[in-house]
């Protein structure tokens, strides 16, 4: 792409994330939200898109929907996609929303009682350049409580994997104890969550829209049997072994 219609473009994709950065909420606003125990949470989702080996256009984008808490799979959808967006750090949204959208709505349409309460994305919410990433996105769009769970560090506003960060790591010692990642300012971003007593490498939560930061970290750690959260897990499995099935000569 031409350097003047590349800037054109994430100018554009600015104006429309500042656009939607004002509907975002960061606060908690279902009742199961504050309950103990999370009570009246029966379904979570998690969304992933997975690439055939070598091809970065042609992917399988995959919903799952998970009972809670016994987190096992109601629903799933996979679907094959053209990712026509070109991949520019910080604007992965435009890349991969639309076709997570179309996924939820799918489901709407045929079966609305299975639609997820919340929604965990593999990626970035408010840890992100300008505070709505890919969870942001999403959940401002499909108006879900979303969260976003990164493997990743992205290092913005002061928030560094320095020094101090690695030690401060170390020191989380048990599952679901956590650390908050600051800006300079002091604006918590997220929060970095030791997920589970076995994995010593931690998982970036943020929040994506219409929960609170602290409850999306506990609702994280009680959805995580491994490292990464069941529902993103879930995707993220089921979306590769699709590709494998179906495309078994472009994995080998």
């Amino acid at each position: 792409m031409a350097a003047g219609p590349a800037e054109e473009l994430l100018q554009r994709w600015e104006s429309e994330q500042a656009l939607l950065r004002p509907r975002l909420v960061e606060e908690d606003t279902e009742a199961w939200q504050r309950a103990e125990g999370f009570a009246g949470l029966r379904r979570v989702g998690g969304v992933d898109l997975s690439f055939i080996k070598g091809d970065d256009v042609n992917a399988c984008a995959q919903l799952v929907v998970l009972s809670y808490p016994e987190l096992e799979v109601l629903y799933e959808d996979n679907e094959m996609v053209q990712l026509t967006a070109p991949y520019v750090a910080g604007f992965l949204a435009f890349r991969e929303t639309p076709f997570l959208v179309e996924a939820i709505r799918r489901l709407e349409s045929r079966d609305p009682s299975l639609l997820p309460q919340v929604i965990f994305v593999d990626g970035n919410g408010l840890l992100h350049y300008r505070e709505f990433g890919l969870a942001c996105h999403l959940g401002v769009l499909t108006g879900l409580p979303c969260i976003g769970v990164a493997k990743n560090l992205l290092q913005v506003e002061g928030v560094e994997n320095s020094p101090e960060h690695k030690v401060q790591i170390r020191e989380l010692q048990a599952g679901g104890d956590s650390l908050p990642l600051e800006t300079r300012a002091g604006r918590v971003l997220g929060r970095a969550l030791r997920s589970s007593d076995k994995s010593t490498k931690p998982v970036y939560v943020s929040v994506g829209h219409r929960i609170s930061l602290d409850t999306a970290v506990r609702l994280t750690h009680a959805c995580c049997r491994y490292r990464v959260p069941e529902p993103i897990r879930q995707a993220d499995v089921r979306s590769r072994e699709y590709l494998r099935k179906h495309f078994p000569a472009a994995e080998s």
